[in-house]
């Protein structure tokens, strides 16, 4: 399996699609935790599913369990915390949830999954976090940040 991970900001549309056609990728999961924001623009929820299977035949699943909770996103965003911080508990949280236990269960009629966040690139979000505890409880898979 491949696990890709990308962020629609700093994105177009165009761009953004473009990426997920070229690299053919079969399920995006979003794991943010509020995919409806204004901000979000065409990655809202409703509109992100449909554009992903419109123009990319895609599918796309929003998974909460993933994302990070209110408390730790804006400890970080309010810099009451440092990033290595961040790193530590939300790497407890998704410990905590055994919800990355059964990924490859859950999603194993595909061969190409990729973790949507709002980042701009992996280095400093929750996106690349999940994808190296993925990777620990499955070593065959391969990582990319597109």
């Amino acid at each position: 399996m491949k696990l890709y991970t990308i962020g629609f900001t700093q994105k177009s549309a165009e761009d953004f699609f473009e990426l997920i056609k070229k690299n053919k990728i079969d399920l995006l999961l979003d794991v943010r935790l509020n995919n409806k924001s204004q901000l979000a623009g065409f990655a809202k929820g409703n509109d992100m599913a449909y554009f992903l299977r419109e123009i990319c035949q895609c599918d796309y699943k929003h998974c909460i369990e993933f994302a990070p909770t209110k408390d730790i996103l804006d400890d970080y965003k309010g810099k009451k915390i440092s990033w290595g911080y961040y790193e530590n508990r939300y790497t407890s949280l998704i410990e905590n949830r055994k919800a990355h236990q059964d990924f490859f269960i859950r999603f194993d009629s595909f061969n190409k999954i990729c973790l949507l966040c709002s980042e701009p690139t992996a280095d400093k979000c929750h996106r690349r976090l999940l994808s190296e505890i993925l990777k620990k409880n499955n070593n065959a898979i391969e990582i990319k940040h597109i």
